[in-house]
Formats: C-alpha cells, structure tokens, sequence
C-alpha cells in the first residue's frame, strides 16, 4: 500500500475540490429513488472543548452546499443534521440511534472522543451503517474493531494518535543533546498511549534516552503548575504534552510563567497546530517567548499543503465561517467527498456495496493526497509537523519549519502489537 502511496500508477485519484463560480445547478432527479442522502454528524459542541464540534459541523456544513450546489449525489441533495455528543459515550450511542433509526442517517461523520468511538463501534455493526471517524484518534478504533474484530462500518478519515507520537519520535531522534524526557499527559487513554507509543519507537532509534517523569493532568485541569513543577524537577532535557484545545493553552501559559523554555531544549505538544490553540498563543509567539523550542503537530494545518487547491479550501472557509479550518474542519468536509466518490462509484447507499468501492481509492483532499488501506479502513496521508511562528501572509500565528512526514514511515502497519492503553 505504501507504494501504491508514492507512485499512484493507473490508480484513479479523485479530486474532491470545487470552485463555485456561477448559479447551482439545478438538482437532477436522484438516481438512488431516495428524497436526499442523510448524513448525520455529531462531536463536542459544548464546555471547554466545544470549537472541535463546531468545526465538525462548519466542515459538514460547508461540504453539504458544495456538493449540492454541484447537483448532489447522482443528483441525490444531500441532508446534514448535526447533533452534540457531550464527549459522553452515552450521549455519543444514543444520538447515533436516533440519527439512524429515527431520522433515517444513510451515514454517519464526526465524533472527537476516543471512548466515544470505541462506544460506536458495536454500535454502527448492529445498525449496519458507516461511520467516517473524523477526530478520535485512538488506535484500537481502527487496530482492534476493524482488523481484529471484524467491524467494516468503522472508516477513518483523520490520522490517528501515531502522528501524536510516531512522528514526534521520528522528528526527535537526532537531537543528540536531548536525553532526558519528560511528560505532562492528559489522564486518559490518549495520554498514556501517546507517551508509551512514544516512547517505544523513540527507543528503537536511541537507547540511550531516559524518561524521566511523568505527571497526569486529568480532563479540565486548569492549574498545570504542580505537574510543571513535578516534571521540572527531574531536569528534563524535553517535554512531550498531551493535554489539548483550551487546556494545552493553558499549560503552555503557566510553562512559560515557570521558566520552562529557559530550561529545557525541546516541548512538543501534540496538536498544538489545532486552530484553537493557535489563537490562544497568539500574543505569546508573536513575542517569541517560546524561544523556538515549541513544536507541535495537526491532522491538518490551514497552511499546508502549499497547494492551489488547499488555498481555495481555505479561502472558501474563511468567507463562509470568518475563521480558518483546523483539522477536525477539513477531516469532516473531505469525508463528505470521501463519501461521494464511494457512493458515485457504488451507484447504491447500500453499506457493503459503499465499503466495496472505497478499496483501491485515492482521493485528493485539501490535506493532500488520502489512501484507503483495508486492513484497517484508515485513509492513511502525510502530515506536516512544526514550530509556531508568525507568518504575514496569516492573521494568527502557523505552524513553520515545517517537516512532513509520508504515511508510510509513521503509520502502524498490520499485524498490529498492542500498545499499553495504563500509566
């Protein structure tokens, strides 16, 4: 697969973006026999981490009226109801039982939760509908339901938690004078499999590191300074943080107020290159008080890839919503297109014929080029890492010094090997 990746061959790419530029078309009768597609969407649209759901629902939003301004799907409108999840695996089923049964959802987008979609998981089997995971980046989403377990209603659009960690290990593993590392890690699952799967590739690469400290800081902490100080007093030569949206703007706040960046080489956060969070530090980098040792990662940033395409997604959002899209945005507005590449080629909504045509598919999306690989369902892609910086062309700060990693050096590749999910 991973060579199908880098030498496309006689493989049909398909390229999603649109350019309105005149009148919609006018809708043409639907060749599905159904009134409209029905698309149910759902993420975090309330507390501390509700701009991820909002983002979702912007990207679907978007995406809906694209491709019905283009006449639909086979000449189907497509139908979005958008719902909020609460980040409550409960709330997460029961909203995707009333998506489907009640309303009638031909599929399903969204979700930011971890639990939330391991929640779904036996859910969509039962109800025999696909999901197009957009956020949730566990692995065992994709390692354990689909290709252990069997459950093919599970698709993954988004990248998962190897960029959080895999690719930290790799951009790292050079940097003969760090050592010592350290972690201040959100007290879930994301946390710990990020640091162990950090840690056990980085290992691969240099013996020689020690992992020093750890402190957990569990959901909506809000005052970081005892796990700062707890990991700080270990003299660490690095960070690796997990913390994420709102709370990983904080933490970075209260680092700086400690003299972190004064004393260690290196602080990763992963999805620091999140839109949210990139506002939050604005006034923070624009000073340089990270004094370039900050470096973070996204499923998607606004400002990569540098490509004509990207730019007039990027364009098109920023008039609809007057924001930029971060990648829960751009995951959920490609998995609509995603979906219609499969259905146009399925010509049916029926769920096996739709998994049927997404093997072989590689479509182009404002991230760049996406690979379904089947073992797993996950559309595997690159993906850029780098340090916070001010960039004129942009009126918040972007992720520079870009590094981009391809999909076949930090995605896991089948027979999966656990990675412990405890600390």
């Amino acid at each position: 697969m991973s060579k199908n990746f880098t030498a496309l061959g006689s493989i049909v790419v398909f390229t999603v973006f649109l350019f309105p530029g005149g009148p919609a078309q006018a809708q043409a009768q639907c060749k599905l026999g159904v009134p409209s597609i029905k698309v149910g969407v759902q993420g975090v649209a309330s507390g501390p981490l509700a701009d991820y759901g909002r983002q979702i629902e912007m990207g679907a939003t978007l995406a809906t009226e694209e491709i019905n301004a283009a006449g639909g799907v086979l000449g189907c409108r497509v139908e979005m109801r958008f719902m909020d999840d609460e980040n409550r695996a409960a709330t997460g089923v029961k909203n995707t039982r009333l998506l489907v049964t009640d309303w009638g959802a031909n599929f399903t987008v969204g979700t930011d939760s971890s639990g939330v979609a391991m929640a779904l998981g036996p859910v969509l089997a039962e109800l025999k509908r696909i999901q197009f995971f957009t956020h949730a980046a566990t692995q065992r989403l994709t390692e354990e339901l689909v290709a252990a377990k069997g459950i093919k209603e599970i698709v993954r659009v988004s990248a998962p938690i190897y960029q959080d960690a895999i690719v930290a290990a790799l951009l790292f593993k050079d940097r003969k004078d760090i050592k010592r590392w350290a972690t201040i890690g959100a007290d879930y699952e994301y946390g710990y499999v990020a640091w162990n799967l950090f840690k056990e590739t980085l290992r691969k690469y240099r013996p020689d590191v020690e992992f020093v400290g750890e402190a957990w800081a569990p959901f909506l902490t809000l005052d970081f300074s005892p796990h700062i100080a707890a990991v700080m007093a270990q003299k660490p030569d690095a960070i690796f943080a997990t913390p994420w949206g709102g709370e990983a703007v904080q933490l970075l706040r209260q680092a700086l107020i400690q003299g972190v960046f004064d004393n260690v080489q290196v602080w990763w956060q992963a999805m620091g290159g999140s839109v949210d969070v990139l506002e939050g530090i604005a006034a923070e980098v624009a000073k340089d008080r990270f004094k370039g040792k900050l470096w973070a990662t996204a499923r998607y940033i606004h400002n990569w890839p540098d490509t004509p395409e990207n730019k007039a997604f990027v364009e098109r959002f920023r008039k609809r919503w007057a924001r930029f899209p971060n990648y829960s945005a751009e995951t959920t507005y490609s998995a609509f297109f995603i979906m219609k590449a499969a259905v146009e080629k399925a010509q049916s909504l029926d769920t096996v014929r739709v998994l049927g045509a997404l093997k072989g598919m590689q479509i182009r999306n404002p991230a760049g080029v996406r690979v379904f690989r089947s073992e797993d369902q996950q559309f595997i892609y690159n993906v850029p890492a780098g340090r916070p910086v001010i960039d004129p062309k942009y009126p918040i700060p972007v992720l520079g010094d870009l590094k981009v990693f391809e999909a076949k050096d930090y995605y896991r590749n089948p027979p999966f090997t656990p990675v412990a999910i405890t600390k």
